[in-house]
Order: structure tokens, then C-alpha cells, then sequence
């Protein structure tokens, strides 16, 4: 799949990507769906960091997005990435979402992360887990009923992956 760095001019399609995900899916927390304007801060904010912003791009079409960042601001994380792919409804399950974090995972490894962290909104989101495992992620945990949204309580599933080394060694 087509894959390339988002650029601000992409912040209109992922802002619709996302939209569709806050006000219809349990994939993410927020309630109110960000506009254009502020889809470009946070990419101008991930980029600042150094980390990627990437987007599945076809025909000039947008098909999903994807990041990763820093698992936790406090500096022991320094080597904890956390990775959010966002796709558009009627293309998922086509490997959109799949082709996103495996270049994620290559581009964080490359950065020097040692583990990838996935943060999934929803115990019943079956294809994003799906997806991870796939992909040579572990469950790690699961938070009960962290999140309210749409009237019901929501679980959050943590699910970890080791970058190169891992942690067989040291971080240089």
C-alpha cells in the first residue's frame, strides 16, 4: 500500500477519518470530534517530537492514518512508543490498518524505541487486537471500565510489542 509522511494539507481527510471514529466508535476516547485546524497542531506536534505521521494514501485519496509517539511523558519511557491508526470505515478490514503499523513499528525501531505500546479503546474491538496480535503484539493488560461513552462503561486493552533489542539490553 501506498504509504507517506501526512503533510498539513492532509489534516482536512484525517480530521473526517477521525470524526467518523469519535462520534461512532469506542476506538478513542474523545467525545467531540477535532476540526481540520486542530489535526494539523497535533501533527505539527508529533512532528516536532521527531516521530512519524503517516497516512495510506490511493488515488489521491486518504485512506487511513497512523503515529506514534511517546508512551508517557516522563523520561524513563524515553524508550516506549506509543503507536494510533485511524481508518476510514468503508476500507477496513482491506489491510489499511495493517500496512500502517507495521510502518509504524519499522519507522519507531529505526528511532530507537524498544517497545511499542497499543492503548485500545474498547475490549470488544476485536479488529484492532486482531490486527496487533497479528502483527506480534502481546495483551498486556486490560483497565475495566476506564471510559464512559455512548451510556456504557468501557474497557481499555493494553497490548506490547519489543522493538530490535527489546529489553535484552541497554539503551545506549
Amino acid at each position: 500500500m501506498p504509504i507517506r509522511d501526512a503533510t498539513p494539507d492532509d489534516a482536512p481527510a484525517m480530521a473526517a477519518i477521525y470524526a467518523h471514529h469519535v462520534l461512532h466508535g469506542t476506538g478513542t476516547f474523545e467525545e467531540q470530534p477535532p476540526a481540520a485546524e486542530e489535526m494539523a497542531a497535533r501533527l505539527a506536534r508529533i512532528g516536532a517530537a521527531g516521530h512519524a505521521w503517516i497516512v495510506v494514501e490511493e488515488e489521491g485519496t486518504i485512506l487511513g492514518y497512523g503515529y506514534f509517539n511517546n508512551f508517557h511523558p516522563r523520561s524513563a519511557y524515553r524508550h516506549t512508543a506509543e503507536d494510533s491508526i485511524y481508518v476510514r470505515d468503508d476500507v477496513r478490514g482491506q489491510g489499511v490498518g495493517k500496512a500502517l503499523v507495521a510502518e509504524l513499528l519499522r519507522r519507531a525501531e529505526a528511532a530507537g524505541f524498544r517497545q511499542m505500546v497499543a492503548v485500545i479503546g474498547d475490549s470488544e474491538n476485536v479488529g484492532s487486537i486482531g490486527l496487533h496480535l497479528s502483527l506480534g503484539f502481546r495483551q498486556a493488560g486490560t483497565l475495566k471500565a476506564v471510559g464512559l461513552k455512548f451510556g456504557r462503561w468501557v474497557d481499555v486493552v493494553y497490548m506490547q510489542k519489543a522493538l530490535g533489542e527489546g529489553e535484552r539490553t541497554l539503551a545506549g
